[in-house]
């Protein structure tokens, strides 16, 4: 039989309709193709690469994956400037039979504005699904190319890496006696708007044609087209891929600065990039301002981009500097990375229009409210040198909830409200709770060291699957931290979905499945239960 129909054809005279789908048969044909489009890569055979990258977006496997990833992500109930969004099975297993290269011509995008954090308005496009879809699809083959040919110290928008890895190469990098005194703040004027289309297109491994369209498809605002000269379209699944391809190189180039060995190790010049901020280590000022940043800004100008003057600076690293929410400064012999008073500030700042929109909400929901977001900002800066700033925290966060119940009686006494809003559980009075719904304290939340990716960690190389594999449970383990019954069910089925044999993270989510339903007489014991994927779950239940 030949291979392309192996590999991509086989599953579409096998499928008819959206639950009829194996996934783990599609899981694995992806995966097996995406494999080998990395070792093609490696090996600098890109004229293979390109044609198993054709072979993945024809194939069926390929196209009903990525019809389920844009049906399943926060963003499966917001149309595009078509008013359309796929909710059925028929109308997915529709799109998956849809999604073609043949005559595909993608629709321009809505725009919307949504707040930064500055008080400025960041612009956003809003594909229609078709587009998404065709966009995960591609993603699916170009996403092994990037990962392979990616800068080993960049850090955002890459699997298996995060804001938490960046923040302990930089520790790495200045947390030694002999390490670098001083830093190039780096960061990007408008980089996801200015990214240079022919660069992009000239440079980027994919299909030529289908990207110069998402680039040039354009945008509606108030119901007027507006054509798009540069930049990648932002809200699309796959742009923040293009963007780091455009940025990825930098490293290379730095490495390259130096004739010698000994010359770049008297330097110290490193890179730490998450996405388009990064920062760029020295062994002094004038190194930084003469010959690093000059070739930043060549290397940046090639791709149509440039530095912001106003935030990129040359700090001492005991001045300090922000990074990813925290704040870095040496101070005497101890390098401190802690959260940012910009970060603190912003958080705060919630919590306080959370409780002022909610001045007449019954207790129970605003422990609802409060509690995703103490536990999100909680989780996000425990690995680092957090626990003055948390007691901090707790204190104001403990202050506005008094004024807020204080508010809501002012004929009674402090004592009858205290008693009513705030209890004392295993032995720490003043907790905010009602029946047995408590809010969390960030006091409760211990430091947790995070351990950094490798650098070289290929997550579509097959010699790091054990290693990944390690990485998953360490954080499922906490993920799943007090919940004994879950944890079992992880471990006992090895991290995997019965129904399509792949990964459960935090991620994809999941859903306690019974063997034997409740309404059938079935219990709660763990050998009646089993952890699915969402998607998995309704199929299987469809399928009964």
């Amino acid at each position: 039989m030949d291979a392309r129909y192996q590999e991509g054809d086989v599953a579409s005279t096998v499928w008819h309709s959206w639950h009829q789908i194996h996934w783990s048969d599609a899981h694995q044909t992806v995966a097996r193709l995406q494999t080998r489009i990395a070792k093609a890569v490696k090996a600098g055979e890109w004229r293979k690469a390109r044609s198993l990258q054709r072979l993945l977006t024809r194939a069926t496997s390929a196209k009903v994956l990525a019809v389920k990833r844009v049906t399943e992500n926060r963003g499966r109930k917001t149309p595009g400037v078509d008013g359309k969004t796929w909710s059925t099975p028929e109308e997915k297993w529709e799109a998956v039979l849809g999604l073609s290269n043949n005559g595909y011509r993608p629709l321009p995008l809505r725009r919307i504005y949504i707040p930064k954090a500055n008080g400025e308005k960041r612009p956003l496009g809003i594909p229609t699904m078709r587009d998404r879809a065709m966009q995960a699809l591609h993603l699916l083959a170009l996403d092994p190319v990037s990962e392979t040919t990616g800068d080993s110290h960049s850090y955002g928008f890459r699997r298996e890496r995060s804001t938490a890895d960046a923040i302990e190469q930089v520790r790495n990098v200045l947390g030694r006696a002999a390490s670098p005194q001083w830093v190039l703040e780096g960061d990007i004027k408008g980089c996801f708007d200015n990214i240079n289309h022919e660069w992009l297109v000239a440079n980027v491994c994919m299909d030529k044609s289908i990207l110069n369209k998402w680039l040039k498809a354009g945008f509606i605002e108030s119901k007027q087209l507006f054509p798009t000269n540069a930049g990648t379209p932002q809200g699309g699944i796959i742009s923040p891929v293009l963007a780091n391809m455009a940025l990825d190189g930098l490293q290379h180039e730095l490495e390259g600065l130096f004739s010698t060995v000994r010359q770049a190790r008297e330097a110290k010049v490193h890179l730490v990039r998450y996405a388009d901020d990064f920062v760029i280590t020295g062994s002094s000022r004038e190194l930084l301002e003469e010959r690093v940043k000059p070739l930043v800004v060549q290397f940046l100008t090639a791709r149509g981009l440039v530095l912001s003057e106003k935030k990129t600076t040359i700090t001492h690293v005991t001045e300090g500097f922000d990074f990813l929410g925290w704040n870095v400064r040496r101070f005497k012999r101890m390098l401190l990375t802690r959260p940012s008073n910009k970060n603190v500030k912003a958080f705060i700042a919630k919590i306080r229009d959370s409780l002022r929109t909610m001045r007449t909400a019954k207790q129970e929901d605003v422990i609802e409210k409060l509690m995703p977001i103490i536990r999100g900002w909680a989780n996000y800066h425990r690995s680092q040198m957090a626990t003055r700033t948390f007691s901090k925290c707790d204190h104001l966060i403990w202050q506005m909830l008094w004024r807020w119940a204080v508010r809501r009686h002012p004929n009674k006494g402090k004592r009858w409200i205290k008693q009513r809003y705030f209890k004392s559980i295993k032995g720490r009075d003043w907790r905010f709770a009602e029946k047995d719904k408590v809010l969390p304290v960030l006091g409760e939340f211990r430091k947790r060291p995070h351990t950094k990716v490798q650098a070289d960690a290929n997550p579509y190389n097959p010699a790091f699957d054990e290693y990944f594999t390690k990485r998953l449970a360490r954080k499922m383990e906490q993920v799943l931290e007090g919940r004994r019954k879950l944890r079992w069910l992880w471990w006992f089925q090895e991290g995997l979905c019965p129904i399509c044999l792949q990964k459960i993270t935090r991620d994809t989510g999941w859903h306690l499945h019974h063997r034997v339903k409740r309404s059938q007489g079935g219990s709660d014991v763990p050998s009646n239960l089993a952890l699915l994927h969402p998607n998995c779950h309704q199929q299987l239940h469809v399928n009964e």
